[in-house]
């Protein structure tokens, strides 16, 4: 019988004798167990894969896990810091304001105790060396002409033999400066029933912009040239 015969026959054969002879049947285990894991080892090494797949899921997890914390971490970090910026840009906005306001009053007042002292010197000046009449009037406007509502008005004005002269010293003055002047004199002209000869302005810092507006009105001023030019 040739060699094909009996694998042929073998595998006619042997399913039947597997299924019907035990002996057979353990016979044919024992010869391909070197070869083939049983069903306990297979099922023992698929365990020990799950099981190690399972830890590995473990860790990278605890890994995940660890690192959102840190993450939170940080972000709570970054939020304490922003917090912290955003408080010392409120600090810094509030100090700033108050050194403005602190400037804005200090110039205020400077420019104020200016025009004082300069009116103050003046009128001596003018009074005691030249005979002239220096007169801070304080007037009060019933009807809102100067201001658009009744307030008080005050005026400068310097009489000489009967001349009248309004004077307005400001360390500043803008084109609603010299329009406010013009009506302060026409009221004064008005409620003391005097004229005025001349309307002078003396200011070291003077708007361009108010130098049509005296013109237009009448009003002399003396200032600084350069200071005129660069506003």
């Amino acid at each position: 019988m040739e060699q094909s015969d009996v694998i042929t026959l073998i595998q006619q054969e042997l399913p039947g004798l597997i299924a019907q002879d035990a002996q057979i049947r353990d016979f044919i285990l024992r010869t391909v167990s070197e070869y083939y894991a049983g069903k306990p080892e297979t099922e023992s090494k698929f365990d020990r894969i799950l099981a190690e797949l399972q830890r590995d899921r473990d860790e990278q997890a605890r890994k995940w896990d660890e690192q959102a914390r840190k993450w939170d971490e940080q972000n709570h970090k970054w939020d304490e810091q922003n917090r912290k910026w955003d408080e010392q840009l409120v600090e810094i906005r509030r100090l700033d304001k108050r050194f403005d306001s602190t400037i804005g009053a200090l110039g205020s007042r400077w420019g104020l105790a200016s025009e004082a002292s300069f009116r103050n010197a003046l009128a001596g000046i003018l009074t005691e060396s030249f005979g002239v009449e220096v007169l801070n009037l304080t007037l009060y406007d019933r009807e809102g002409d100067v201001f658009g509502r009744p307030d008080q008005v005050e005026l400068d004005v310097i009489i000489k033999n009967g001349t009248t002269i309004a004077c307005e010293i400001k360390s500043s003055i803008d084109k609603a400066g010299m329009y406010s002047f013009g009506r302060k004199v026409d009221f004064y002209v008005k409620h003391e029933q005097q004229e005025v000869s001349r309307r002078i302005v003396i200011s070291p810092m003077v708007d361009r912009r108010a130098l049509p507006v005296a013109e237009a009105i009448g009003i002399e001023i003396y200032s600084y040239p350069k200071s005129i030019e660069d506003l």
